[in-house]
């Protein structure tokens, strides 16, 4: 990793792929701290303030400060997350979108633009249901409204400009994955959890000051959290290698194949997007608790709130459908399976074909278990820390998940395109010319 970093500055095209994700990240960092018209700032400002420990806090945490501020990109990326879910699952249940799927580029793009329209249709919902509930709500001190205005001209604007905002985000991710560097939505969730990562070290430093932590307290969290870096990085690095042996073929007078390799399975395959995923759908009764005074909705809200054991329990349970369900929809060992047979490979002890689908499902299910249990421990110790030791949700085990997971894919992809560069310069210098 550290020579691909030191080659960056040697290879234009990765450079350039760097620079672009940065501009893309600043301007998204610059639209963040413009506000939405309407709202009293200050009076906003004060309910989170009182209100950062809970689910909004971690909805404020994914936007990276835009809820807190109310800006045009206060809905963050969630609808466009929410909306991929709720495709991603219906291409499983629905014949027709199955079939766009197995179509390749063309049946994707389809697909990404029907994801689209969906994530402007939950932004509309969405903003709706924020403004309607922001005109009903207090600051905690002092007991201003929060909406200047309120009434169906506020209501329309603010579903204009957080859709919009929204669709811009949406743009941005798509411009960083196609001509930046790393996942553009991920880039996006990393850069807002790194932007409120000083403020949440500022505000623990105040907590020790006002005795709320104590002096003692703070190495033994430095150390808990360098504890749970080190694991992700192991983790979200460590492989199950197959081997693989390729049978000797005679071409001619020659004998070729007979070498060794193997199949490299991460032990998390679905990396972070089962958390991301988890958590965007548990926002969603949070949200809609938070915003619409109704028995019982307020009833349904507090069972769920954060930190209660069925919030908990139900947190977990996604976590882990959807870890089995990303690994079942990227990775298909049937395929991989008549791949190695049409090359000649197989994994040894394992007849071709059939058995060695199962062997791999196998391995895959057991790797699934394992990655949806380490997935889902890291995830819930953010409850723990605050429930128990009274902790900043910010050091929490979700956002140190994502933070590190992205920035080891980031790097990973920035080394491929260092050794891509590095041998296609072996292959032109060593290319021999024909005659004239």
């Amino acid at each position: 990793m550290a020579g691909a970093l030191q080659s960056v500055a040697n290879i234009p095209d990765l450079r350039r792929r760097i620079t672009f994700t940065l501009l893309m990240l600043a301007v998204y960092r610059a639209g963040v701290q413009i506000p939405t018209p309407g709202i009293n700032g200050e009076a906003l400002a004060s309910f989170f303030e009182k209100n950062s420990s809970t689910l909004f806090g971690m909805f404020n945490m994914f936007s990276g400060g835009a809820l807190e501020n109310f800006s045009i990109f206060a809905l963050g990326i969630m609808p466009y997350i929410s909306a991929s879910i709720i495709f991603q699952l219906l291409t499983v249940v629905v014949p027709q979108l199955e079939a766009l799927s197995k179509e390749g580029e063309a049946g994707r793009r389809k697909i990404t633009q029907y994801t689209r329209y969906a994530t402007v249709g939950l932004s509309l919902i969405q903003s709706l249901m924020i403004s309607t509930g922001l005109e009903g709500m207090v600051a905690p001190i002092g007991s201003e409204m929060i909406v200047i205005n309120p009434g169906w001209s506020f209501r329309l604007m603010t579903m204009l400009t957080l859709t919009s905002g929204t669709a811009f985000i949406m743009w941005l991710g798509e411009q960083m994955t196609e001509r930046g560097i790393g996942n553009g939505i991920s880039m996006i969730i990393f850069a807002g959890i790194v932007a409120r990562m000083p403020a949440a070290i500022v505000n623990t430093f105040k907590m020790v000051g006002s005795g709320e932590i104590t002096l003692i307290f703070l190495p033994i969290l430095l150390g808990m959290m360098a504890v749970v870096i080190s694991v992700i990085i192991f983790v979200e690095t460590a492989q199950r290698r197959i081997p693989i042996q390729y049978a000797k073929r005679m071409i001619g007078r020659q004998m070729y194949g007979g070498q060794r390799s193997h199949l490299p399975l991460k032990i998390n395959i679905s990396g972070v997007i089962p958390p991301i995923f988890a958590s965007s759908i548990m926002m969603f009764p949070a949200t809609l608790g938070g915003f619409v005074k109704i028995d019982w909705v307020q009833e349904v809200t507090s069972k769920l709130a954060w930190g209660s054991p069925l919030h908990t329990l139900l947190y977990v349970g996604l976590i882990v459908f959807f870890c089995f369900f990303y690994t079942a929809v990227t990775f298909n060992p049937i395929d991989v399976s008549e791949n190695l047979k049409k090359h000649g490979g197989f994994v040894p002890g394992v007849r071709p074909g059939k058995k060695t689908a199962e062997f791999i499902d196998k391995v895959i299910t057991r790797l699934t278990v394992i990655g949806a249990t380490y997935v889902s421990l890291v995830c819930v110790l953010p409850t723990l820390l605050i429930n128990k030791l009274n902790v900043p949700f910010y050091f929490g085990g979700t956002a140190l998940l994502i933070v590190v997971g992205v920035a080891l894919d980031t790097l990973s992809q920035i080394e491929s395109h260092s050794i891509s560069r590095n041998y296609d310069g072996f292959l032109k210098s060593g290319r021999i010319k024909g005659r004239r």
